[in-house]
């Protein structure tokens, strides 16, 4: 398979053979992805599929490792959100746990684009907002307080070592005036165990499908604080921002409107309390994308980086209660 295209590396094929999702003929494409797992397109004729399979050092500057065993929360989270939110989810063709791999139907990029795309473009629309923050907050409110779902994504260990690690502890040590109260974010969130999360509800991660959002890459599927996906999506569209200046008043109004949306649906605790977390959770988070493992990559200039800096630190050292008091600091800071 690897000859006609893609390398596909002898174990993968061979989980592919036992899912019954390649054979002879198969032609494989590696295709490009995130930091944390190598993804192919593998064409058997009857079908294409979308293979991914995690990495135990992920793809950054940094030594960052994470088990490769969290592949299988991914498909456990794809079918317990594809019960909520059918639509939200790519339809789940097997997991080989030897492997440490899953597969899915592979996704047209004709059809489904990238949100973080459509937003490099410019292509800020508050229908696109309010889309993913009904998904999110359907999925976590189907699953609050249920302990069968909280026993089945019982993955403390995992989101650790790739969310709060990574991004709060990093940034912590590079701002160690900040230590304590990064570490009092991280204590807090790590304890909050309320409802499915899914951990990486970025735009790189979101496809815009004909009917609404698609969700990918779910290996930080955790049961726990509900706050985390929702102040994890925020803090890209104030970060995009700097990346497409021109359409940073679009973005900062889907800001609005994801907040609005997803906090209009939250029934398992009171929205104060959710908004709360998030409020800190998101300067937390604003500050780790440029000092912590894993900065966004479109983020170049020093005077850019400062600009994130100058106004997380300042949340984190005077914290707000509301999304809307960060959004205002950081549309303050870009003179919006």
């Amino acid at each position: 398979m690897g000859r006609d295209g893609g390398n596909l590396p002898d174990d993968v094929r061979a989980a592919l053979e036992r899912l019954g999702l390649a054979n002879i003929g198969s032609r494989a494409t590696a295709l490009p992805g995130g930091v944390s797992s190598d993804i192919w397109k593998v064409e058997t004729g009857a079908r294409t599929v979308c293979v991914k399979r995690a990495l135990a050092r992920l793809k950054v500057a940094a030594d960052w490792r994470a088990p490769v065993g969290r592949n299988a929360f991914e498909a456990a989270w794809i079918e317990t959100a594809g019960a909520i939110v059918p639509s939200s989810v790519p339809r789940l063709l097997g997991h080989d746990p030897e492997a440490g791999l899953i597969a899915m139907d592979y996704l047209d990029p004709g059809e489904f684009l990238s949100w973080k795309e459509k937003l490099r473009r410019g292509g800020a629309e508050a229908e696109d907002a309010r889309g993913v923050a009904s998904a999110i907050v359907a999925v976590h409110a189907a699953t609050a307080g249920r302990d069968e779902v909280a026993r089945r994504f019982a993955s403390d260990a995992i989101f650790h070592a790739i969310r709060l690690e990574p991004y709060l502890e990093t940034a912590a040590r590079a701002h160690p005036d900040l230590a304590a109260t990064l570490a009092g974010i991280v204590e807090r969130t790590a304890a909050t165990r309320l409802a499915l999360v899914h951990g990486d509800v970025s735009p790189k991660n979101i496809l815009i499908g004909p009917h609404g959002p698609v969700f990918l890459d779910a290996e930080c599927a955790w049961y726990g604080d509900p706050a985390f996906d929702l102040a994890f999506c925020l803090n890209h569209l104030l970060l995009k921002c700097l990346w497409t200046p021109d359409a940073a008043p679009g973005f900062l109004d889907c800001f609005d409107v994801l907040a609005e949306t997803y906090l209009a649906g939250v029934d398992w605790e009171s929205r104060e309390a959710l908004e709360s977390r998030a409020a800190s959770l998101l300067a937390g988070l604003f500050l780790a994308r440029i000092d912590g493992k894993s900065p966004v990559e479109y983020v170049t200039e020093e005077a850019d980086k400062d600009r994130v800096r100058r106004v997380a630190r300042a949340l984190l050292r005077k914290p707000v209660d509301s999304l809307g008091a960060v959004r205002a600091a950081w549309a303050a800071e870009l003179g919006i």
